[in-house]
């Protein structure tokens, strides 16, 4: 069971934050990031993302609790959080050190090695 925490782990992180950048990005993300979302088109990016992280997240809550498909769900879990933690590093080293997601870079590497090892001891 406890090799299933991180899919469980992710799911509550991602789903919340899918919903957050999707569900009214005029107004949610201009009150935490401090930017407004005004033209269709940025809205519509926002909305895309939040239906990935839905659909990952759902993934991976299912993978968590579907034996058969824990794998799948864990190999997707260590690229969706290795590509966002590698985009953030890109990121850091082109734009500076973002104090708003250096958090989110240390949980997208913990949640990226933590199902790497899950993966190792499954064989």
């Amino acid at each position: 069971m406890i090799r299933h925490l991180h899919l469980t782990i992710s799911a509550t992180i991602i789903i919340p934050v899918g919903l957050m950048y999707g569900l009214n990005p005029s107004s949610v993300l201009l009150q935490v990031f401090g930017f407004e979302v005004q033209d269709l088109e940025l809205k519509n990016i926002f909305r895309a993302t939040m239906g990935l992280y839905l659909a990952f997240g759902a993934y991976w809550l299912f993978g968590a609790y579907k034996k058969s498909y824990w794998r799948g769900a864990t190999i997707s879990n260590v690229l969706f959080m290795g590509g966002l933690a590698v985009g953030r590093l890109v990121s850091t080293a082109i734009d500076g050190v973002s104090e708003q997601f250096i958090v989110g870079l240390l949980a997208e590497l913990l949640l990226m090695y933590w199902g790497l090892r899950n993966l190792k001891k499954a064989g």
